[in-house]
């Protein structure tokens, strides 16, 4: 999902369309979802409209775009460590661009919360309702501490890539379906799967990545599709699994891994007129310049709109029944008011998305600091998405974050394997021994440096 922020000729921009397409939808698809109640007595719940709908079943069969999220992820992410590795960089290097690029934004937004809530509950707002909103807007939590585990996981899992890319897939989702299997007797272990679920569905994009599925044909392609369907719908159909993808999500199982092998042929089998899409100048322009501020429009739209869809509750503004006529006819005028919402804020915090980058003279990190970090932001994400999110752990998540900044540091920039030079060489006159301008780096770096 999130932006690379590399030159545009070294990006694969179909890629980064159906991110921005991913992202897009999630958006719309919340301001379809939530739908505040107030009650007679005071009290405040929320129904799911969207979820309530008879026809949603099968919609959300085609639109659960999450793994192809991590499909995409897994792309990206398998061609950066390649980089990188390629520029001298380690894995430790790798996890802390990670790391800062998610973990930067995500600090701000846990603490204008923490901040936000308690001046409610000193306005007099009734604890109940701040607490409802802490726990709606903390639902994309889970997410990062998926994607983080995925992502910190990639050298490892680009390393059993190369010696044996198949097996790799297929212990992985082994993993996922014993998971399965002892989530009844053990129901905490099925959270087990938002590690090797999700890393199952990234290893789809390495091999997207490196040319793997490229080497099917259509008639291949379409063939996977159908299978990895018709599978999904005899697990489901046995009542095996629920056939509410929704309900599948969190913590995922099986399901989310056909659903992501279907889409990552899907995605091959249009590669090429996604290509010739992305191509067109003013879309090339629409989806870098939305890419770059992706994290933060993900962080931000859900708490803005539970704050401002808790707000309407205590005016007068006119709030029809949830699944009324008028109720879907107002859709449209929330999702304009979450982008006017969205607008100051991407502005306000969307440069946290970008890495301040050292100057090569800087060494990196310890290895000690960027495992601390990485306990330290895992610790709060992990409770937020088994037990939910409470304004205690709102405050204590911001705090964790922001440590885990302190101990990231900045990036160190490296020079390109082209431009470095072993001393005594030609080269070396222009680098750093001959204290010589240095090359320009990137001055960001985003989820793939």
């Amino acid at each position: 999902m999130p932006d690379t922020g590399e030159p545009a000729r070294d990006r694969d921009v179909a890629i980064d369309l159906v991110r921005f397409f991913c992202l897009a939808l999630v958006v719309v698809g919340h301001c379809m979802m939530v739908s505040p109640v107030l009650h007679a007595d005071g009290t405040v719940t929320t129904e799911n409209t969207l979820g309530d709908q008879p026809w949603f079943v099968p919609v959300i069969w085609i639109f659960m775009v999450m793994p192809l999220f991590f499909v995409t992820g897994g792309t990206t992410g398998l061609q950066s460590w390649q980089r990188m590795k390629a520029r001298g960089g380690t894995g430790f290097e790798f996890a802390q661009a990670r790391l800062l690029r998610l973990v930067r934004p995500a600090a701000a937004l846990l603490a204008v919360m923490f901040l936000g809530l308690w001046a409610a509950l000193l306005l007099g707002v009734d604890h109940q309702v701040v607490q409802l909103m802490a726990t709606g807007a903390g639902m994309p939590l889970w997410f990062l501490a998926a994607y983080l585990a995925a992502q910190l996981n990639i050298p490892l899992l680009a390393r059993f890539h190369e010696r044996a890319r198949w097996l790799t897939v297929a212990v992985l989702a082994a993993l996922v379906v014993a998971v399965d299997c002892f989530r009844g007797a053990l129901p905490m272990l099925a959270y087990a799967n938002l590690v090797f679920l999700w890393c199952a569905v990234q290893q789809l994009g390495f091999l997207m990545a490196d040319g793997h599925l490229a080497r099917l044909t259509r008639s291949g392609l379409v063939g996977l599709i159908l299978a990895a369907n018709l599978l999904l719908g005899l697990v489901t159909g046995l009542g095996l699994y629920s056939g509410n993808m929704l309900v599948n999500l969190n913590p995922p199982n099986l399901c989310l891994l056909l659903l992501g092998v279907s889409q990552a042929a899907v995605l091959q089998l249009f590669r090429p007129g996604l290509s010739w899409i992305s191509a067109v100048r003013w879309v090339r322009a629409v989806v870098m310049v939305a890419g770059r501020r992706s994290m933060t429009v993900y962080l931000w739209h859900l708490p803005l709109l539970v704050a401002m869809s808790g707000l309407l509750l205590l005016t007068d503004f006119p709030k029809p029944a949830a699944g009324t006529a008028e109720w879907w006819w107002a859709r449209p005028l929330v999702l304009l008011g979450v982008i006017a919402l969205l607008l100051p804020v991407v502005g306000a915090f969307g440069r946290l998305e970008e890495r301040p980058t050292a100057s090569v003279h800087t060494r990196g990190r310890p290895a000690a600091a960027v495992v601390t970090a990485a306990v330290v932001v895992f610790i709060p994400v992990a409770d937020a998405a088994v037990n939910g999110l409470t304004l205690g752990l709102l405050g204590g998540g911001a705090a964790c974050f922001a440590l885990a900044v302190l101990l990231l540091g900045r990036m160190p920039e490296r020079l390109p394997a082209d431009v470095r030079a072993e001393p005594g060489q030609a080269g070396g006159q222009t680098g750093i021994g001959a204290g010589g301008p240095l090359p320009a780096g990137p001055s960001s770096a985003n989820v793939e440096p």
